[in-house]
């Protein structure tokens, strides 16, 4: 088209399409429809700020494949990672979805979980696990360190019999992983990961108890937990004690990395088979991540207080020698051009301070910070950044401070607040809000602030023995590592700030919600924690310069927030017949869903520079909140699509000092109004309030908005009054995507504002107020009682005029609705069919005699199948497609040979049937050929038998019996016995011929079966190396051969007779004088046989030959006779394949 010809559609998303091939939809132009995306990644957004992310979930055993996996097989295959589209991985799903929602993020740090079992430190294994011991899976199967689904870990099921974790990824798709990430552009930091996966009702010793005497250790419990036992604290601890080293040394184990082969990209253990230590996990990874092409920085462990504090002696910490040795030894893998670091829990990382009375104050981490192979200071930073409580009287809400979701509240809290300024010294006082000063006889409370990064990293570290300061400093050197937040996040749930390590998991002993929280889910406040929290680490005077290596103290850029997710939204958390912790998403900390959705103060300041407003006019800090959509129509002016975000969020717009602000509603009261306060005007009263009629005001209120978990589907929501004066309804239709239960949220809001502002205020202030403008909130005091009212106008003149409406602040602090769990289907997915080629004799007429059979068998089934051949392993031509689906199955039990050309009642036919059903016939119906199976006895030999009777006795089982043996020629096929486990076909009118041509029987040939709308190479087709021998131009074998002794003879010549089958199908017509022939001429063999020797073979045209007397003396050197016995074989010929199927008889004399 060229940029010349390029329509300027501004502001337009369009499509434009070249060369679509219109015959895939009928030769007509197929009805699209499209979902456009336009974050709005504006610099003080989540989604403009986030820089670095972590990957999860860690466990899952294929989660991080980027090619398809399936599993099952016998054409019943279903995806283990093709949930969002049937031709792209999970993990290539997300990625694209993280790189278009999140266009900042350029780190992620890759979480990939082994599984220890108990949290005593010298009884603790780490293993990977595995979800099922037994799996079948395609193109890949499942290997972690060399060690097999059989062989590995199996993790716990919960009470539904589901597995409580996924397994352990597979290394192939751990390697698959890193490889993507970097092909787009994306640094990766490795990040090893330790699960508990310790059950309920478990009889383990528990560590933290007097002795180590309790019994039953916590549930899936956090990592952090692994100490010694008894742990320090508690009666009989081995803590300051060889013991305690010994312990340490146990869960680390003795791998080396020369206990390791690597071969391409294929990492195995070859050390003691015993050793199921931390190092061999840590080891193994980074070999895995060599062998993948390297990484950008690589953990070597996070989040384990238990175990680095633990002591051998008064201020030796074995575990953290042991991090240190093991920091060596990934260095000798990944080389000097790898970060590497140690990923400290908030809680852990400043030093160990154990509430023992001691007094000491060890920086205990220290040697392996100031370690030479230590790149940065690694923490999991979890810092509350709120102390909010119920109802408006608690201190912060006094001090003035408007909602938690404030980002210059949030922000007051980094470097102040709980952790930094005061610490609550119980959980009385944290009730009670009795908060005590952090302070330091010393002069350095910083060395008791977890929040006081810049003092900690800025300052060297004395230890305090007993409490005393030595004066000697640590290893540590002031600013010489900068910090990095490997984990940085906040649940989706109320007041998540007050507590943001905390999670919402049931199965986990673990699972908490913050303080305070009443439990609800709240978006809003995981995306004002990291905007304040990114915003202001942004700023140069909270992130200084270091002296030592030239940049900042905190490296913002790779301070990944926690979490994303390979599992792609909606799909996860919807499909929760596929992942299970899918519930857990609402509560969680999870950016999926939620990052990428539209700020609510980024849309506003869009829609203002629409509207021609200059950006140095517009204040949205008042802001908070996103939508996950928002559609403007094409006549909607910038201020109508601003009015319905008002009135859909609760916020209004104010013009003050030049500046257009915007204000959420139900801030507190900024000041208190009297009587005495007000100025009278020249005519009325200094106050008019006014009460709207009730019947003006609707009882109910109904919202209509979208659901983005299930395509934009409409989603009604309600609120309503029950006891009022009033039937009216409304109705309005917003034009956004937004949760169902937060809509639901906002709609009683709006019901419960326009109840409240059914009061309104007018009244006049004298000029000295100056400071009051519209949106601000006052408490007015009016007959003996004090009511808040907000300001909707000001008008200046001799005195101020105010009107305001009154406020219930109530309104602004609801529950949300009750979730609605979204009804989203997984991806239809084709998996590689079951096919068999069938050569079996003719059963059709309109089937040429000499084509063999497909039948083909797909759950589900993709409409057609294409049928590829080639005479070697490439250059594949189409031969032929079929759409319909064989009933196909598997023999239950062995199957016997028993009598032909009657009934046999002696044997049972059991069968398990993947799809489709038998019944019962008559028996002019089975003589006509119902019930037709063909039974594989030995790799491609066909027994036909027909079945009378069928009973369902199971799911797809069935019972047959009254059966006909060995049908249409086919009774040498009968397996002595056909085993349990043998292919079964339903042999019916829906079976396939393949087209081929005679002068191809007997020639090998290379087949693929697949769907047809999959190229050729696709993984979804199954190979076959299959030779048709034409079976169905196979001279039947002969029938009723005569004995000798049946005949009056004198020793001589020896006449041997027979009768001739026919192949023909209208060889079982009874009208006919004799049989047709069925080949071009009629021609026999008879071998005479010597055991399994051939002494001669016979020759004739007719049904019989002569075994002259001569012929007889020179094969056995006389004449056979009375008490003799002679083994013969008959063929009949074809012209076309030669013999026939033979008929063997001993003749008796």
């Amino acid at each position: 088209m060229g940029m010349a010809r390029t329509p300027a559609y501004r502001g337009t998303a369009y499509v434009v399409f070249e060369d679509l091939p219109l015959g895939d939809y009928g030769n007509r132009i197929p009805q699209l429809s499209f979902e456009v995306f336009r974050p709005l990644a504006d610099p003080d957004t989540a989604e403009g700020l986030t820089q670095a992310v972590t990957l999860i979930p860690a466990s899952g055993e294929f989660a991080y494949a980027t090619q398809g996996i399936r599993k099952g097989g016998g054409g019943a295959q279903v995806p283990e990672n093709l949930n969002a589209l049937p031709d792209t991985a999970d993990m290539v799903v997300a990625l694209d979805r993280l790189q278009a929602m999140a266009p900042a993020v350029e780190s992620v740090s890759l979480v990939v979980a082994w599984f220890g079992d108990d949290l005593r430190a010298g009884d603790c294994t780490i293993r990977p696990g595995v979800e099922v011991s037994a799996k079948t899976t395609s193109p890949q199967t499942w290997s972690v360190n060399g060690v097999s689904r059989s062989a590995a870990h199996l993790v716990s099921r919960d009470d539904q019999d589901r597995p409580v974790y996924g397994g352990t990824p597979s290394d192939f798709a751990v390697v698959q992983a890193i490889k993507e990430m970097k092909a787009r552009g994306l640094r990766v930091t490795f990040y090893p990961f330790l699960m508990m996966d310790v059950p309920p009702c478990n009889t383990l010793p528990n560590p933290y108890s007097d002795n180590a005497a309790g019994t039953g250790q916590p549930a899936f419990s956090w990592r952090g937990r692994i100490t010694c036992s008894p742990a320090a604290g508690y009666a009989g601890s081995v803590d300051k004690t060889a013991s305690a080293a010994s312990q340490v040394a146990a869960l680390f184990g003795s791998a080396s990395p020369s206990d390791f082969a690597v071969s391409g990209e294929t990492v195995s253990w070859t050390g003691a088979s015993g050793d199921r230590g931390l190092r061999r996990m840590i080891l193994h990874y980074a070999h895995l991540c060599a062998a993948a092409g390297g990484v950008d920085a690589f953990l070597i462990g996070s989040e384990m207080p238990g175990l680095t504090t633990i002591r051998s002696g008064a201020s030796t910490y074995p575990a953290v020698q042991a991090y240190r040795d093991l920091l060596a030894d990934v260095r000798s893998i990944l080389g000097p051009g790898v970060s590497l670091g140690y990923a400290a829990d908030w809680s852990e990382y400043f030093g160990h301070q154990p509430q023992d009375g001691s007094g000491d104050v060890f920086f205990h981490l220290d040697p392996l910070w100031a370690d030479a192979n230590t790149d940065f200071i690694g923490i999991d930073n979890y810092m509350p950044l709120s102390d909010w409580h119920d109802g408006f009287g608690h201190l912060d809400a006094q001090e003035g401070w408007p909602a938690i979701h404030d980002r210059a509240y949030l922000q007051s809290n980094i470097a102040g607040g709980e952790g930094f300024d005061w610490f609550y010294a119980s959980p009385a006082d944290r009730t009670m809000q009795v908060r005590t000063p952090i302070t330091d006889g010393a002069g350095k409370p910083w060395v008791f602030r977890s929040k006081d990064l810049r003092s900690w990293w800025s300052s060297p570290h004395h230890d305090r023995p007993g409490g005393v300061e030595s004066t000697t400093p640590t290893a540590w050197v002031p600013q010489s590592k900068p910090i990095r937040f490997t984990e940085l996040g906040c649940p989706a749930i109320d007041r998540g700030t007050n507590q943001p390590n905390v999670l919402f998991d049931p199965k986990s002993s673990e699972s908490f919600t913050p303080y305070f929280s009443r439990g609800w889910r709240d978006d809003a406040i995981q995306r004002a924690y990291l905007e304040a929290t990114y915003l202001w680490w942004g700023k140069t005077a909270n992130d200084p310069v270091s002296s030592v290596y030239g940049d900042r103290m905190v490296d913002v850029p790779e301070c990944a927030a926690w979490t994303w997710d390979a599992r792609p939204y909606p799909f996860f958390p919807a499909l929760t017949d596929v992942w299970s912790d899918g519930a857990n998403w609402r509560l969680g900390h999870w950016l999926t869903g939620r990052l990428g959705a539209v700020s609510l103060a980024a849309l506003v300041r869009h829609l203002c520079l629409r509207a021609g407003l200059p950006e140095s006019r517009i204040d949205v800090t008042g802001l908070w909140g996103a939508v996950e959509g928002y559609a403007i129509t094409a006549l909607e002016s910038p201020r109508a699509s601003i009015t319905t975000l008002a009135r859909h969020f609760g916020f209004d717009a104010v013009e003050a000092e030049g500046m257009i602000r915007f204000v959420m509603r139900g801030q507190g009261a900024v000041a208190r109004v009297s009587p005495d306060d007000l100025v009278a005007a020249r005519e009325g009263d200094v106050l008019e309030l006014t009460r709207a009629q009730e019947t003006e005001l609707p009882q109910a209120l109904k919202w209509q908005v979208a659901r983005a978990d299930e395509d934009y589907d409409a989603a009604l929501v309600e609120a309503r009054r029950i006891t009022v004066d009033t039937t009216r309804i409304a109705s309005e239709v917003f034009p956004m995507a937004v949760p169902p239960e937060e809509a639901e949220r906002r709609c009683r809001r709006a019901l419960m504002e326009a109840w409240a502002g059914r009061e309104t205020a007018a009244f006049r202030l004298p000029p000295s107020r100056l400071a009051l403008d519209p949106a601000d909130v006052v408490t007015l005091e009016h007959d003996g009682r004090l009511t808040e009212f907000r300001l909707v106008s000001v008008a200046d003149a001799d005195a101020r005029g105010i009107e305001a409406i009154r406020q219930d602040r109530e309104a602004y602090d609801l529950p949300p609705g009750s979730p609605r769990p979204s009804s989203l289907s997984k991806a239809v997915v084709f998996g590689a069919p079951e096919a068999v080629l069938l050569d079996l004799p003719q059963l059709r007429e309109n089937q040429p005699a000499h084509r063999p059979l497909i039948a083909a068998q797909a759950k589900p089934w993709p409409g057609e199948m294409a049928v590829f051949r080639s005479p070697s392993t490439d250059g594949f031509e189409l031969l032929t497609s079929f759409g319909t689906r064989a009933r196909t199955g598997t023999l239950v039990s062995d199957l016997w040979p028993g009598p032909i050309s009657r009934f046999d009642f002696g044997n049972t036919l059991v069968i398990e049937l993947q799809s489709g059903t038998l019944e019962s016939v008559t028996d002019l119906t089975l003589f006509g050929g119902a019930n037709a199976l063909a039974v594989e006895s030995a790799p491609g030999v066909w027994e036909i038998v027909q079945a009378g009777a069928a009973e369902l006795i199971g799911p797809g089982h069935y019972r047959l019996t009254r059966l006909l043996r060995g049908q249409r020629g086919t009774e040498g096929a009968m397996g002595n016995p056909a085993p349990a486990g043998a292919r079964v076909v339903v042999l019916d009118t829906v079976l396939a011929s393949l087209p081929i041509a005679e002068a191809d029987l007997g020639l090998p040939w290379n087949w693929r079966i697949g769907p047809a709308s999959k190229p050729v190479s696709d993984e979804t087709y199954v190979a076959q190396v299959f030779t048709s021998e034409g079976v169905g131009l196979r001279p039947f074998s002969v029938a009723h051969v005569e004995q000798p002794w049946r005949r009056p003879r004198t020793p001589g010549d020896l006449i041997i007779r027979w009768i001739r089958r026919s192949r023909a199908l209208a060889a079982d017509s009874w009208g006919g004088l004799e049989v047709p022939l069925s080949e071009e001429l009629e021609a026999y063999e008879v071998e005479i046989l010597d055991g399994a020797a051939v002494k001669r073979v016979l020759s004739t045209a007719s049904t019989s030959a002569v075994y002259t007397a001569a012929q007889q003396t020179a094969d056995w050197g006389a004449l056979l006779g009375p008490g003799d016995t002679l083994d013969i074989r008959i063929f009949q010929l074809s012209a076309l394949v030669g013999r026939g199927a033979p008929k063997t008889v001993t003749l008796t004399f």
